[in-house]
């Protein structure tokens, strides 16, 4: 795998070694020996998958405290738009944010590590995504930024007259209110 690095320390965007031929493809999604040496230690505990269509915005979410989580995110097939805003206190990047479109095409997978509020939007008619966490959700652990804080300025490539939100997605704080 090749790793690329965003400017924003711990955050990566992985590009796996991809086997193809006339049958199709194959690649390692994780491998944990090479995961740590190029990337860090780090101890996967639970997979989500989940699938939505065209518009669909979900996040920007986080986990809090003992509970935080770090990700490894990726898609099967569809696109997304995926970002990851850095909420470390003390971080020289705090509020900096990064974007990444994952594809079913290009097999690119992003690293986020504890610590950052993490969301996407769906670019294609439907989308199937997939994520690892190194620590266990936990409802009452839960937080958000609006993900149309104008202090963080994100682009999701969707006009929001198409944005299709969850009720809950819809109304989190700006990120100067968490402060």
């Amino acid at each position: 795998m090749t790793i690329i690095q965003t400017g924003i320390e711990g955050l990566v965007v992985i590009e796996p070694k991809v086997f193809g031929d006339a049958r199709g493809y194959f690649f390692e999604v994780f491998n944990e020996r090479e995961f740590h040496e190029l990337v860090g230690p780090v101890r996967f505990v639970q997979d989500n998958e989940s699938k939505s269509r065209y518009g669909v915005i979900r996040g920007l979410h986080f986990q809090k405290g003992e509970h935080a989580q770090a990700k490894l995110v990726r898609v099967v097939s569809g696109a997304v738009l995926d970002v990851a805003v850095d909420l470390r206190e003390g971080s020289p990047t705090y509020g900096k944010w990064h974007a990444e479109e994952l594809t079913g095409e290009n097999h690119r997978m992003m690293f986020i590590p504890r610590g950052f509020a993490h969301g996407f939007s769906v670019l294609s008619e439907e989308v199937v995504f997939q994520y690892k966490c190194d620590n266990l959700y936990c409802p009452a652990s839960e937080g958000a930024v609006a993900w149309n804080d104008p202090e963080l300025g994100i682009d999701w490539r969707i006009p929001a007259g198409d944005a299709l939100l969850s009720e809950k997605d819809k109304h989190h704080p700006f990120l100067h209110e968490l402060r």
